[in-house]
């Protein structure tokens, strides 16, 4: 990868584990300071280290561990050029009358709030100085009905508010744009499969290439819409999910064509 992201300063939430990991080490591999944000403090200090960086402790569903750990970023790491919202959890595949409501509110309160808080405590301070990009993550799945009654509204919540935050601060020199990751062959999926939870073959067959996603796919994406390649994409949502949302419509005719 070249230094497309050389000098810059780039806060990752949730950046100890998962795709939050793998845009920690692609952006350091880019040229950037990177500041491990994640509430996880010894996975986010081993990660700082691997990628010669450092690290916060954030919990996003506070807006007071927030605002600490923004500061502190800046302390030790300079302006926030870049940040990436990378912090979220999931939830089991559930019927409304089944899910519990403390895990909707908790799903809500870490995707969508938690994206909130850390959107507006570092775009403020990127607007005031008139620079910055901020890349969020979103999901496919709040791009299509699924069985994740709080995951998908909150994911599809994201994407909306990547829009108006784009519109709010673009006149100010704020990019704001968000990736939509398919099912992406992270460590928690992988311990899925692994348990006999999810069927990795339903997942391939699903997607148009035939494949899932690799964390490292997601992460160049996100790469690529903070750095000056993307210099007039601002309020997009991009999917990397290997083909996963144009596949369905094909089931009702012969299917996603096989290899030639």
């Amino acid at each position: 990868m070249t230094a497309a992201l050389s000098g810059r300063v780039v806060l990752v939430t949730g950046g100890a584990s998962g795709i939050g990991a793998e845009v920690c080490r692609r952006s350091a591999a880019a040229g950037a300071s990177v500041v491990v944000a994640d509430i996880a403090e010894d996975r986010a200090g081993a990660l700082a280290a691997e990628v010669g960086g450092r690290a916060v402790v954030m919990d996003v569903t506070s807006e007071e561990s927030v605002t600490a750990a923004v500061d502190r970023a800046e302390e030790i790491a300079g302006p926030i050029d870049v940040l990436v919202t990378s912090a979220g959890i999931t939830q089991p595949p559930l019927p409304p009358e089944e899910l519990d409501q403390s895990m909707w509110d908790k799903v809500l309160d870490v995707d969508l709030r938690g994206t909130w808080l850390c959107a507006v405590a570092v775009g403020r301070r990127m607007a005031l100085r008139g620079s910055g990009n901020i890349v969020t993550i979103a999901s496919i799945a709040g791009m299509r009905s699924m069985p994740l009654h709080s995951y998908t509204p909150a994911k599809a919540a994201v994407i909306a508010m990547t829009a108006d935050l784009a519109t709010e601060w673009g006149r100010s020199g704020v990019r704001v744009n968000s990736v939509s990751p398919g099912y992406t062959l992270t460590p928690l999926l992988q311990e899925q499969i692994d348990n006999g939870q999810r069927d990795p073959a339903n997942l391939v067959e699903a997607s148009v290439l035939g494949r899932m996603v690799r964390t490292e796919e997601v992460a160049d994406a996100v790469c690529f819409l903070a750095s000056d390649a993307a210099s007039a994409i601002t309020g997009a949502n991009i999917p990397v999910d290997a083909g996963w949302l144009i596949a369905p419509s094909w089931r009702t005719y012969r299917g996603v064509p096989d290899k030639r």
